[in-house]
C-alpha cells in the first residue's frame, strides 16, 4: 500500500490550485454522469431529470448543468428565480421548472426566461393562466399537489376547486402534474403508497398530463412511482437515497484542508476550544485552515468521550481531535511520517474513505445540509470535464 501524501487531488496539476487556497472541494463530473447514467436506468422508460437548485447542492450549477446536459438530461429543477435565469443563461433548450412556484406579480419574470413555475396552490394558477390570458401566450407550467408533506402544493380541497374551472387550462399549458414524496428514503414507509394512491386520485380530476412524484429515493421504489418523469437530487451527487441500504451511487466530491502548523503537545494537554480534549500522550497535532465557516460542521468536534471523524494523508488515518472552530481544525498526526505531516500539506477530510454520509451520521444530519453549506471560501476543482 502506497504511504505517500498526494497532491490536492489525484490528477491535477499544483498550478491548478492557487496558493492562496486553504481548502479544495474536488468534484468528480464524471462520477456525476456515472450516476445520472444509472438513474436514468433505474428510471425505466421515464425521463430522467437534475434537480439542481442551491447551487447543485453547493457544487456549482453551471459545471453540474453542462455535464447532465452532456449526458443526455434535458430537464431541470431548480428552486428560485433566480436560479432559473442563471441555468437558462446555461442552457438555452432545456425545460426548466421553479419549485418555489409563481412568486405575487412576477409572472412576466418566468415567461421572459421561458421558465416553468411549479404552481402550488389556486392563487398561483389563476395568476398563471391571466397573465398567459393577457399576453395570449399559453406557457407551460407543473400543476404541483400536496400529498401530504404539508409544504408546498395544491390541497384536496384546492384540487377540487380547480377541477370544477377546467376551462382554466385553455390558457396556459399544463406541462406536468406533480407531487413529492415524504419518506421515500424509508422504502417499507407506509407514506408511500398512502401518498402515491392520493397523488393517483388528484391527478385524475386535472387534464391528462405527464407526471412526476419520484425524487432520488423514490427513483427506487419501484416503476410504480416513477410514472413519466423522476427527480433524483442528492444521489446525482453520490449521496445516499435510502437509510439502511447499500449506496450503489458513486461519490463525486472530496474535500481536503491545507496544514497551517505541525506541533508536539504534552500528554494532558487540552486542544481547541472548551478544552473539551486531552491528550492521552504526547503527540503531534497538525492545525488544518478549514472550520464551521467552510462547511465543516462543529457538531464533528473529537471530545474525550466522543472521538472525531478521521481524515487522511496519503493513507496515514488522522482523526479530528478538539472543537472544529469557525476556521480551523485539528487532527492528530502523531503516527504520521514528519516529511508527510507537514505545513503546506494536503489532508483528505471527507472522500471516499471518511463520506459525506459517515459525517453527517455522525453528526445527527444529512448529506443535503453539508453538502450545501461547503462554502465559497472552499476552492472548487472540477475533474473529468469530457464525455
Amino acid at each position: 500500500m502506497s504511504r505517500t501524501a498526494p497532491g490536492p487531488v489525484a490528477g491535477i496539476r499544483f498550478g491548478a490550485i492557487p496558493a492562496d487556497a486553504r481548502a479544495v472541494l474536488s468534484i468528480n463530473l464524471a462520477a456525476l454522469r456515472s450516476n445520472w447514467r444509472e438513474l436514468n436506468k433505474a428510471s425505466g422508460t421515464a425521463e430522467c431529470a437534475g434537480v439542481i437548485k442551491a447551487d447543485a447542492y453547493g457544487l456549482g450549477l453551471e459545471e453540474i448543468a453542462r455535464a447532465l446536459h452532456d449526458e443526455g438530461c434535458a430537464t431541470f429543477f431548480v428552486a428560485t428565480l433566480a436560479e432559473g435565469r442563471l441555468l437558462r443563461n446555461v442552457e438555452p433548450a432545456a425545460a426548466i421548472y421553479i419549485l418555489d412556484g409563481l412568486l405575487p406579480g412576477a409572472a412576466a419574470y418566468y415567461a421572459g426566461f421561458d421558465l416553468r413555475p411549479c404552481l402550488g396552490s389556486l392563487a398561483e394558477v389563476r395568476e398563471w393562466a391571466a397573465y398567459c390570458d393577457a399576453t395570449g401566450r399559453r406557457l407551460g407550467a407543473a400543476v404541483h399537489i400536496d400529498t401530504g408533506i404539508n409544504r408546498l402544493g395544491l390541497p384536496p380541497g384546492e384540487v377540487e376547486a380547480l377541477a370544477a374551472e377546467q376551462d382554466i387550462f385553455d390558457k396556459f399549458s399544463l406541462a406536468l402534474v406533480m407531487s413529492h414524496l415524504a419518506c421515500a428514503d424509508e422504502p417499507t414507509h407506509p407514506m408511500n403508497a398512502q401518498q402515491k394512491e392520493r397523488f393517483d386520485e388528484q391527478r385524475a380530476k386535472l387534464p391528462p398530463a405527464p407526471a412526476s412524484l419520484a425524487n432520488s429515493g423514490g427513483v427506487f421504489l419501484g416503476s410504480d412511482y416513477h410514472y413519466d418523469l423522476v427527480r433524483p437530487g442528492i444521489a446525482l451527487y453520490g449521496g445516499r437515497a435510502l437509510q439502511d441500504a447499500a449506496n450503489p451511487m458513486q461519490w463525486v466530491v472530496r474535500l481536503q484542508a491545507r496544514i497551517l502548523q505541525v506541533r508536539e503537545i504534552a500528554k494532558g494537554e487540552p486542544i481547541g476550544y472548551g478544552a473539551t480534549f486531552r491528550t492521552e500522550r504526547s503527540a503531534v497535532v497538525a492545525t488544518l485552515a478549514c472550520g464551521y465557516a467552510d462547511g465543516f460542521l462543529r457538531a464533528l468536534s473529537g471530545t474525550v468521550v466522543r472521538p472525531g471523524p478521521v481524515g487522511f494523508i496519503g493513507d496515514y488515518p488522522v482523526p479530528v481531535v478538539g472543537r472544529v472552530s469557525m476556521d480551523l481544525i485539528t487532527v492528530d498526526v502523531s503516527d504520521v511520517p514528519p516529511e508527510l505531516a507537514r505545513r503546506g500539506a494536503w489532508v483528505e477530510v471527507m472522500g471516499a474513505r471518511t463520506t459525506i454520509d459517515d459525517l453527517t451520521d455522525r453528526a445527527g444530519t444529512i448529506g443535503y445540509e453539508l453538502l450545501t453549506r461547503l462554502g465559497r471560501r472552499v476552492h472548487r476543482v472540477y475533474l473529468g470535464r469530457e464525455a
